[in-house]
């Protein structure tokens, strides 16, 4: 099996799995305490958690405070829902690209929500209209469904100079580029090799959050429910491995696109080429049955679009907002590498997929 489909989950890295291992709570072990326990187990635990913290932190900038979530969905939901910039006569702004955790969200909080256009390149306008009584502005830094990276500076700029919060996905970015400026910044572990279960929302120091479930406010009165050691001891040894090989990753991600663009040579890019996170290649060719190439290459995993949308069998609405037709969308596919995929793996699996293309005639 060739996995080509790094923008659904990504493999856990090695050295994430080793430092769960000493916190997955087995009887002949002491790493089972809950961390929130004032005994020595559980203080053993907090000192887990704190470390992990602290490599989280380090993908931010300075003045913020890290919370750990079960998702980024549910760290995203904490930033909108928990925010009273986008209530009463304050309006939200996102862009027609979003994942469904902030497009939904949004749309659930405010009806009349501004979505913001992007062009066939799948970029926002950094001019783009902005709604006068904006209070939220939520803005993906990279596009999980074709890559592009977004102008969230140029954005983020006018929407504070009016007074707005900056929300801020950054699951698709987060430890293979610096995170974009926001206020609120949400990122998930199994997306830059770590484990699932796990995600983080950054809060910018002097913004206040509601809860948007009640408890026993376990993480800085925003988010209860007790911490897992071993899922946060992951991500955090996660984040710090990106860090540590980001340049390195960049350089082997970008080899491995310009191959891949070789061998998709017949096929037409989706979005933009230059602002975009090059282990995410999306593509069509016209005519083309996605459903059947897929069953064709069954050894190679690589997408028809959004995991988290795959069950919907409906076209892309990501691909619509580019302008594609329906048609070009259903004939599209997400190739998606990393920092594991070899370009043998690479080569061997575009060669499948590209047999099975033709063998469509």
């Amino acid at each position: 099996m060739i996995y080509l489909d790094n923008q659904a989950t990504t493999p856990l890295a090695p050295e994430a799995r080793e430092s769960m291992l000493p916190w997955l709570g087995g009887p002949e072990t002491t790493g089972y305490g809950n961390p929130h326990s004032a005994h020595r187990l559980g203080r053993q635990a907090e000192a887990a958690v704190d470390i992990a913290r602290e490599q989280v932190a380090a993908l931010f900038p300075v003045g913020g405070t890290v919370i750990f979530t079960g998702s980024a969905t549910e760290a995203l939901n904490i930033a909108l829902r928990g925010s009273d910039r986008g209530r009463g006569d304050k309006r939200i702004a996102v862009s027609a690209i979003e994942h469904s955790a902030v497009l939904n969200t949004a749309l659930a909080l405010d009806p009349d929500c501004a979505v913001l256009p992007v062009g066939a390149d799948g970029l926002v306008d950094p001019q783009v209209g902005l709604p006068d009584d904006l209070g939220v502005l939520a803005v993906m830094q990279v596009n999980n469904e074709i890559g592009t990276i977004q102008p969230v500076a140029d954005l983020a700029e006018r929407a504070r100079a009016a007074g707005a919060l900056v929300v801020c996905d950054a699951v698709q970015s987060a430890g293979k580029m610096p995170v974009a400026d926001a206020d609120l910044i949400a990122i998930t572990g199994h997306k830059l090799y770590g484990p699932k279960g796990v995600g983080a929302l950054w809060i910018r120091d002097g913004i206040a959050l509601d809860p948007v479930i009640t408890g026993g406010g376990q993480e800085a009165g925003i988010r209860s429910g007790t911490l897992s050691p071993a899922l946060c001891a992951g991500l955090g040894a996660a984040v710090k491995l990106s860090l540590e090989t980001q340049d390195e990753d960049e350089a082997h991600v970008a080899a491995l696109w310009d191959r891949a663009r070789e061998m998709l040579a017949r096929w037409t890019l989706n979005g933009s080429a230059a602002h975009r996170y090059k282990g995410n290649l999306n593509v069509r060719r016209d005519g083309i049955d996605v459903a059947r190439l897929m069953s064709d290459a069954r050894q190679v995993c690589f997408s028809a679009g959004s995991a988290c949308a795959s069950e919907a069998r409906k076209p892309s609405r990501v691909l619509g907002a580019l302008g594609l037709t329906v048609e070009q969308a259903k004939s599209s596919i997400r190739i998606g590498f990393g920092r594991y995929t070899t370009m043998d793996e690479l080569e061997e699996g575009l060669g499948l997929i590209l047999a099975a293309a033709e063998a469509q005639g």
